[in-house]
């Protein structure tokens, strides 16, 4: 009988341990709430002060505490950390909140983001300010880019699109409100093309126009057909679109000029025209010619392109801008056409160059962290702002059917607009695969 029981008990502690491995990897969140998330906390607060004093996180004590210290505590007088306020467990990892002493800055505790990452042996540690004097310390558990699934309060919302998960475990959001434009980057393979098809999937349920511009044959923006109001396929129909759409944008301004306005969210509803987020997916190709014949009409459409970006988001027009390559050495305008795109999301790169052109000039740190994202994980990418914040992001896979299938179910939405009618795609058959014959014929 004993020998029975403790083969039951072995039997059972060999069960449980491999369902904590099997839960470590497959079911990440069960482990963190369950193991990871005691062990994390224990080891925060077990290691705390040791570890602000060697990361350098620590300030002498005023005169006064230290005088007290010496004197009536009798004990040794000890630089003093930042004072921990508040410890909040997430789903993915722990939040503290942190009052920060005389003489830190936020920029002091993000600079030993990494060793602290390290010392309390957390995924990654990323440092938000909440206000003068306080930040907060956003400690992720484990690995939530390797699997990702946005929580399904993540629906869009006016003009507020979630696209992807950061690496605190927070939703990436494209807000067009706050970030009219932006510039996604990213080399073959990199999962730029998915980052467009989920921002595709969420503006599909909005009421929005959306106008693609695909110069290479429209073989990334046809299937989109259904939901979109215009289409340009080649360089030279998207130079005539950008000039219908800069025609519009002069009847726009005329129209908040009439009611004594500034801004086309300050107009009456029944008076406010439909937004129109412009999709660009390959912008290098709006600057390359063939020919010097060709080079007037590339630098026209270029300028058109600049003063969209400069102006157009009052009246309600955003320009999404992807490509794989962008620098100076694309033309004239390229570096003016950059300058008032204010969203920057860089995915994995062929070049340094790339990278810096993305995020060198919001965001230098962004820089190295966009060179080092691997191959083999497509979809990762840096994001900034001209705030000079970035953070890691991946977006969810989504199939190139799954983003057709949405602007098809939500075609209703589509807005008539008479000056794109020209430019309006019409659905086309695709015809069936030719069958191959085998190479080699079976033997009777």
């Amino acid at each position: 009988m004993a020998d029975l029981t403790m083969w039951l008990e072995a039997t059972g502690a060999l069960a449980g341990a491999g369902g904590l491995g099997y839960a470590k990897y497959r079911a990440p969140r069960v482990y963190w709430s369950t193991v990871g998330l005691p062990l994390t906390w224990g080891r925060f607060t077990w290691s705390y002060r040791s570890t602000m004093d060697v990361c350098g996180l620590t300030v002498q004590p005023s005169g006064l505490r230290a005088f007290m210290t010496r004197n009536l505590a009798r004990r040794d007088v000890r630089p003093v950390p930042p004072k921990v306020r508040r410890i909040r467990p997430t789903s993915t990892g722990l939040r503290v909140t942190l009052r920060l002493p005389a003489g830190l800055e936020p920029a002091d505790v993000a600079a030993s983001c990494e060793r602290l990452r390290h010392a309390f042996g957390v995924q990654s540690v990323t440092v938000t300010e909440t206000k003068p004097g306080y930040v907060e310390l956003r400690m992720t558990g484990y690995d939530v880019l390797r699997r990702v699934r946005l929580p399904r309060k993540a629906r869009p919302r006016d003009l507020v699109v979630p696209v992807a998960l950061r690496e605190d475990g927070t939703v990436f959001e494209r807000d067009y409100r706050t970030v009219p434009m932006a510039l996604t980057l990213g080399a073959n393979s990199s999962g730029k093309s998915m980052y467009q098809r989920n921002l595709v999937k969420g503006l599909a349920k909005l009421p929005v126009g959306l106008i693609g511009i695909d110069c290479k044959r429209g073989v990334e923006h046809s299937r989109y057909v259904p939901r979109l109001s215009a289409l340009a396929t080649d360089a030279d129909m998207a130079g005539r679109l950008i000039d219908a759409l800069v025609l519009e944008m002069g009847e726009r301004f005329d129209l908040l000029a009439l009611y004594g306005v500034s801004d086309v969210w300050d107009l009456p509803e029944r008076l406010r025209p439909v937004p129109l987020v412009v999709l660009i997916d390959e912008v290098a190709e709006l600057f390359f010619v063939t020919s010097k014949k060709d080079e007037a009409a590339r630098d026209r459409t270029v300028m058109q392109l600049v003063r969209l970006g400069q102006m157009a988001r009052a009246v309600g027009i955003y320009l999404e801008v992807c490509g794989q390559r962008f620098g100076s050495d694309l033309g004239r305008g390229a570096t003016a056409l950059r300058a008032q795109l204010t969203g920057r999301v860089v995915h994995r790169v062929n070049d340094k160059q790339t990278a810096e052109m993305g995020l060198g000039d919001i965001a230098p740190d962004a820089v190295m962290a966009a060179t080092s994202i691997r191959v083999d994980r497509p979809g990762v990418a840096v994001a900034g702002d001209t705030s000079g914040g970035w953070s890691r992001i991946r977006t969810p896979e989504t199939t190139p059917a799954e983003a057709a299938a949405i602007c098809k179910e939500f075609a209703h939405l589509t807005p008539d607009l008479p000056f794109l009618a020209p430019f309006r795609p019409h659905a086309r058959t695709v015809p069936p695969m030719p069958t191959v014959p085998p190479l080699v014929s079976p033997q009777t």
